[in-house]
């Protein structure tokens, strides 16, 4: 397999759109998506609240936009999804995405609502490992995914399920239904799956992952958020994630997921084999670990230990509002306001990447960034 292409860099909030805009030409952008497309804006809302590390930053979506228009892609959209405990509409909010989103004139849909897409059995050409098992009546996708081209914005964090989540894991919303929890006891093939699916019905895949503030710890949501003042950018799925995995501290192979797309030639997985431009990351290894955050000692019972064989009593049935309601009371009704909001505010105040997300809340990120050109013709 030939190398794959990431682009790195360090960046700062001074030069934060700048610099994304620099990024995506390093990795190739305009080779990998089609103008005469439409692009989906994929982000990431881990949390509805505005974590530091779990969910999107307003920077990376402010950044994505200028680069894209300044390249000649005007038709861009920007797509959401809802999960059991995660509400889009707060998320999108509180995260300070709304406001851009006017600004620059960006249509959100919702994959949950059937005036803005409906949801299509397809049969992927891909032989897949797992997806077709765990919905044997039919796998079903938007119908407004097929034929454009889709811009992932994940950050760089660990996942209690995964290890870490990145590139691969972020389509899981976009492509999958609110049942998607049928699948967590496979979840690294249902990843592999994915991706064989999204490089069958998009147009074009692009990747831009914001490192700026990363989550050591049991994520998506509960970590320890961590300033690094990395972006890394990818066509290539695969290798955005090894890169981000190794960055982290972790062997690429060794997360199951990297390693069988890597071998049935959906990316490249092994670092030997990723070109990384811009920054100089070989000595980048910052020792995170995933441990557990109590709720998730639950989740591994059900999905990996002796109960997984009654998942389908427990999650393919009503049973499934008690884990619901769990989860949300844990993360919305403890965590938040006992200790996972003042971490928030403790980085707003004392962290430039905080300070940076506060000028967003305020309304005032030109003055801190500059100003950016944008284009108004293709």
């Amino acid at each position: 397999m030939s190398k794959s292409k990431v682009a790195v860099l360090k960046v700062t909030p001074q030069t934060i759109l700048t610099d994304i805009e620099r990024l995506c030409e390093l990795a190739g952008m305009p080779q990998a998506l089609d103008k005469g497309a439409t692009t989906i804006l994929k982000d990431n809302i881990s949390w509805h609240y505005p974590f530091p590390g779990a969910n999107t930053t307003p920077w990376q979506m402010e950044g994505t936009i200028i680069a894209l228009r300044n390249a000649g892609y005007q038709d861009i959209t920007c797509v959401q999804n809802k999960t059991v405990v995660t509400n889009a509409f707060k998320g999108e909010d509180l995260n300070n995405y709304v406001p851009l989103f006017k600004k620059y004139d960006i249509p959100v849909l919702y994959n949950f609502r059937e005036a803005d897409m409906k949801w299509i059995e397809y049969r992927p050409k891909a032989k897949l490992h797992v997806l077709h098992k765990i919905f044997p009546e039919g796998i079903r996708i938007p119908d407004y995914f097929v034929g454009n081209s889709i811009v992932h914005l994940p950050t760089v964090k660990c996942h209690i399920y995964t290890t870490t989540t990145g590139a691969m894991k972020n389509a899981f919303g976009g492509l999958l239904s609110t049942k998607r929890h049928y699948t967590h006891t496979w979840i690294h093939r249902t990843l592999v799956d994915l991706l064989a699916i999204q490089k069958e019905i998009h147009s074009g895949i692009f990747a831009i992952m914001d490192g700026t503030t990363a989550g050591n710890g049991p994520g998506p949501r509960t970590m320890f958020p961590v300033i690094k003042d990395y972006m890394l950018a990818s066509s290539d799925q695969v290798a955005i994630d090894a890169g981000a995995a190794k960055m982290m501290g972790f062997d690429p192979l060794s997360l199951e997921f990297i390693r069988v797309a890597h071998d049935d030639g959906l990316g490249v997985g092994d670092p030997r084999e990723i070109e990384i431009v811009g920054a100089d990351i070989s000595g980048e290894n910052w020792g995170f670990q995933v441990g557990d955050n109590g709720a998730s000692v639950i989740g591994d019972l059900m999905w990996f230990g002796p109960m997984k064989r009654f998942q389908k009593f427990f999650f393919h049935t009503p049973l499934v509002n008690a884990f619901i309601l769990g989860s949300e009371f844990y993360h919305d009704f403890y965590r938040w306001p006992r200790k996972d909001r003042q971490t928030f505010e403790t980085w707003k105040a004392e962290t430039h990447w905080g300070k940076l997300f506060e000028s967003y809340v305020q309304g005032s990120s030109e003055s801190t960034t500059g100003p950016v050109k944008i284009m108004t013709g293709a």
